[in-house]
């Protein structure tokens, strides 16, 4: 599978999406939101789950851009609970527009997944929008638990990868699920398929966490050490507050105390990381969850030369540094 000319599949139905009507106030969010585009992931994973079953990927293309479509649905809502003035580099709709204009824009993405979702076969239908409406309501209930840290002190380990696999991870595994089961997998596969991309997706967020603290500026795209500034329940801050000893939690209580100066909250409480093994430890688990995830993509009856590819694939994703 052609990677690079499938991306280019993806954004041009993106952008001949029916996003080009009237009003203007409802529709130019959307396309100013999709055009700045991110790694099309999800659709990704759609057609690399269809490819491993069939040659026919076509018929994955416009589900996948549904997922894309409602992925960046979730989007535009989250930077409104989160008060986020910049996504991707850009204003986010909230803040370029206003608030209702992006609930709006974001209700009407929504439906509009829809649109893209049941373009497969009729037999199909139900079991993916059933199965699609599990995953929506999953992402939800993540959102809402992630929420929920904000204002507690003790989120365990367990707590956190809970959350991050119905937030982030679940629509990964829906996405390879989904594109299994148009390229005529059986239920054991697509599962298989789809455990292989709940096990990445979380390893993917710890990754993101490592990233947010031990990335380069210039390669994150952008500031490093936002989380630690935010005193956001990440992985790394979870098990520092679990396994500090009392001289280092009293350091790093009197951190999260405070906003300013920004620049010396994220050396100093990265110092109280490097002492503990923090960066360590994420790598660890990180790995456990990919290693996890290739056990199941084992297990998927298919053509040896096309798993491979997802595999390669995969793990350039794994070991990327942005």
């Amino acid at each position: 599978m052609d990677i690079e000319k499938q991306i280019a599949l993806i954004n041009k139905q993106i952008n001949n999406s029916g996003f080009q009507k009237d009003p203007a106030e409802l529709y130019e969010p959307i396309r100013y939101f999709l055009k700045n585009s991110g790694k099309r992931l999800r659709p990704l994973l759609t057609l690399f789950g269809c490819y491993l079953f069939t040659d026919d990927i076509a018929k994955a293309l416009k589900p996948g851009i549904g997922i894309e479509i409602f992925h960046n649905f979730t989007l535009v809502h989250d930077d409104i609970m989160d008060k986020a003035p910049i996504r991707r580099g850009s204003k986010t709709v909230h803040e370029k527009w206003d608030q209702n204009i992006a609930i709006l824009s974001g209700d009407t993405m929504l439906f509009k997944a829809y649109d893209y979702l049941i373009q497969v076969d009729k037999d199909l239908i139900f079991k993916i929008i059933s199965s699609f409406n599990d995953c929506a309501v999953e992402v939800c209930e993540g959102q809402q638990h992630d929420m929920n840290f904000e204002t507690r002190s003790n989120v365990s380990e367990e707590e956190y990868i809970s959350m991050i696999r119905a937030k982030t991870a679940s629509l990964l595994g829906f996405s390879l699920k989904l594109g299994a089961l148009i390229g005529g997998a059986t239920d054991a596969d697509a599962e298989n398929l789809r455990n292989f991309g709940l096990s990445l997706g979380i390893g993917f967020q710890l990754k993101d966490d490592l990233l947010d603290v031990y990335g380069e500026a210039h390669k994150f795209g952008k500031r490093v050490g936002g989380d630690i500034i935010a005193n956001k329940k990440t992985y790394l801050l979870i098990q520092a507050l679990n396994l500090s000893n009392s001289s280092q939690r009293e350091r790093l209580q009197y951190w999260l105390q405070k906003d300013e100066p920004a620049d010396e909250k994220v050396k100093e409480v990265t110092k109280i990381y490097n002492e503990i093994g923090i960066k360590e430890l994420t790598e660890s688990k990180m790995d456990e969850f990919f290693n996890s995830g290739f056990q199941y993509l084992d297990q998927v009856k298919c053509e040896t030369e096309r798993k491979e590819k997802l595999n390669d694939f995969s793990k350039k994703l794994i070991h990327r540094d942005s």
